[in-house]
């Protein structure tokens, strides 16, 4: 059973990322879901896709939790029903899910790739990076700010909220692992504690709920 990887936030929240390596019929195995969730996975086109839906109930399993205990609100957001908060994420052949007793939180797995160079300046000042001249060095900060942002609209659920002109992140240092980030919306300041980790050409970054200063 490959978990590939837990971390303790701290005394309430975990992080739990799961690298996916078996087939769709192995994961099945003592995996049982609701109508909702089995229709789900019987219109996924991609087995990539519909292994990696298995592999979050694993994860789901490993914390207690049963697919039943999940449900999706009308933005798409999961939840669990005991209300402690939850945020799952997906990318090619890692899944992950953060959990915490007390508040909530995001979670973005993103493979790195070239790609991003090309959106960056949809979702962030690229100026503000103009001092990286490695390319590879590049697409690592951009890829972490775009994780960050992505588990920041996890957390925030406001429609109209954009990625470009209400997410800011501060800049920081690869050696550091960490960052924070403030959401300008309306008349609302909120900030947040941000952390990354890479591995194996994939970046995962997670937010926690407002700062407590």
């Amino acid at each position: 059973m490959p978990l590939y990887k837990t971390l303790f936030i701290n005394k309430s929240t975990t992080v739990f990322i799961w690298k996916i390596e078996e087939s769709f019929e192995d994961l099945a195995i003592n995996i049982d879901l609701t109508e909702n969730s089995q229709n789900r996975v019987n219109g996924m086109k991609s087995d990539l896709h519909r292994r990696g839906f298995m592999s979050i109930r694993h994860l789901l399993a490993i914390v207690g939790y049963v697919d039943a205990d999940l449900y999706y609100d009308d933005f798409g957001k999961p939840h669990l029903k005991n209300g402690k908060f939850i945020s799952i994420t997906h990318s090619f052949i890692f899944t992950a899910i953060i959990v915490s007793d007390t508040t909530r939180v995001g979670i973005d797995i993103e493979k790195q790739r070239d790609k991003i160079l090309r959106i960056a300046h949809k979702f962030t000042t690229t100026e503000d990076y103009d001092h990286l001249t490695n390319e590879q060095d590049l697409v690592r900060k951009l890829t972490i700010v775009w994780g960050a942002k992505e588990s920041l609209y996890k957390i925030y659920e406001q429609e109209g909220l954009s990625f470009l002109q209400h997410i800011y992140v501060e800049d920081f240092s690869f050696k550091g692992a960490q960052t924070t980030a403030t959401i300008t919306f309306g008349e609302k300041i909120s900030s947040y504690d941000i952390s990354f980790l890479e591995f194996e050409g994939f970046t995962c970054v997670y937010a926690l709920d407002e700062l407590l200063n």
